[in-house]
């Protein structure tokens, strides 16, 4: 395993803590790391069910990726209607949806080729 790939692993264990923490549900994580011409490593899913949960959810992945990865985003977008919160870390990118924007967008059958994992709710 290279590098890239270790780091990459460490942060995704480190969101999903930050995920854990406000409860979202329906998580699933995508490996993209065999898929021809993917944009980055990993896809990290979770839905939450208000614009006040998809915020929170947004606000814990930051403070816990920041203090235990000491990692800021690359990028952010989505947080003023908060349907659908993109948080770029280069090699692992998380989507906190809402119900119906996730339904909508289906990132998982538009990335079907990744191995997909889900994570039981907790």
């Amino acid at each position: 395993m290279n590098t890239t790939e270790n780091n990459s692993d460490k942060l995704v264990t480190t969101i999903l803590k930050g995920i854990d923490k406000v409860k979202a549900e329906d998580i699933t994580i995508l490996d993209l790391r065999d898929v021809e011409r993917a944009v980055c490593d990993y896809f990290i899913i979770c839905t939450g069910n208000s614009n006040t949960q998809v915020k929170a959810l947004h606000g814990s992945i930051n403070k816990v990726v920041g203090k235990e990865a000491q990692e800021k985003p690359f990028k952010v977008e989505g947080e003023m209607l908060a349907e659908w919160i993109l948080i770029d870390y280069v090699n692992v990118v998380v989507h906190v949806f809402q119900r119906e924007a996730r339904e909508f967008y289906n990132i998982e059958e538009a990335w079907s080729d990744a191995k997909i994992t889900e994570i039981p709710n907790s």
